[in-house]
């Protein structure tokens, strides 16, 4: 590529990007990155996956900032956009990735012995922390002039703890994700008009729900194919699918704002298939 090429494709913004340590976010980091990001990185758990997000990008020469932050935490996201500000002076795009979700399959009830700080963590990870971060970005996302969130969710906020995928959507996290869409909602109305604030609800992924994940592993293979059936496009997402979306919904989709795209291949539409028309009762020529 030559540098004239490159040039056009940098898109000299800066954006935050939670949870690139794990697949769905560091295909997003990739793709922000392949385009000229300046890349914010904040993690805090899964010490094996982020060694590696940190090698990857510094081997790259990517300009990066991965700081330990704990999300939940006010002080902490504080500290945060302070380090934004003193790094890159701005901040243009918030990708609100950040979750928590235990599996009915995996972890069982909310009020077993084992379990019981389960629900506390969902949602104070899947719904408070995406709170807090958005509230200490919004001055500076203002101040950028043009700018957007995009907040990534669940189909379990619509589906719920119901169907085949309720083995891998528990209450507390369907719950959370349903409150997502109200955030979306109520964020776009305040951010606007510098500030475009759009969600993608996910379905099954591979990393997140799907394939590569302790819940998938434990299912039966009869449980993954009734999955797999009800998914109209009878598979699936991958982690680079989601990445294509989010960088649409973050940089391209300049007429969009409060809006919940789904991104699940059909599942939720998945129940109930469409069949042939009936021949009807009428003879031919009747009215």
């Amino acid at each position: 590529m030559s540098s004239g090429e490159l040039e056009m494709r940098l898109i000299k913004k800066t954006v935050i990007i939670p949870g690139a340590s794990r697949p769905i976010g560091r295909a997003i980091a990739r793709k922000f990155a392949s385009e000229g990001a300046n890349l914010v990185l904040p993690y805090f758990d899964w010490p094996e996956s982020t060694a590696t997000m940190r090698e990857e990008f510094e081997a790259r020469n990517i300009p990066h900032l991965a700081l330990p932050v704990d999300l939940r935490e006010p002080d902490q996201v504080k500290a945060l956009i302070a380090a934004v500000l003193d790094t890159y002076g701005a901040l243009h795009i918030l990708i609100n990735n950040i979750e928590r979700g235990g599996m009915p399959v995996v972890h069982g009830s909310y009020d077993l012995d084992h379990n019981k700080d389960q629900w506390d963590l969902e949602i104070a990870t899947s719904m408070k922390a995406k709170w807090l971060l958005f509230r200490h970005c919004l001055p500076l996302l203002k101040q950028a002039g043009k700018a957007a969130v995009v907040n990534i969710s669940s189909i379990a906020g619509i589906v719920g703890r119901s169907g085949p995928a309720g083995l891998v959507f528990n209450d507390g996290y369907s719950a959370s994700n349903r409150a997502i869409s109200s955030f979306t909602e109520t964020w776009a109305r305040e951010g606007a008009p510098e500030i475009r604030v759009n969600e993608l609800m996910l379905g099954l992924i591979k990393s997140r729900h799907g394939e590569n994940t302790r819940g998938w592993t434990t299912l039966t293979e009869e449980e993954k194919d009734t999955l797999r059936r009800h998914i109209l496009l009878g598979r699936t997402g991958t982690p680079e699918e989601v990445a294509e979306a989010v960088f649409f919904l973050a940089h391209q989709a300049e007429y969009m704002t409060g809006s919940i795209l789904r991104m699940d291949g059909g599942y939720t539409l998945g129940g109930d298939r469409t069949g042939p028309v009936p021949p009807g009762i009428l003879e031919t020529g009747a009215a």
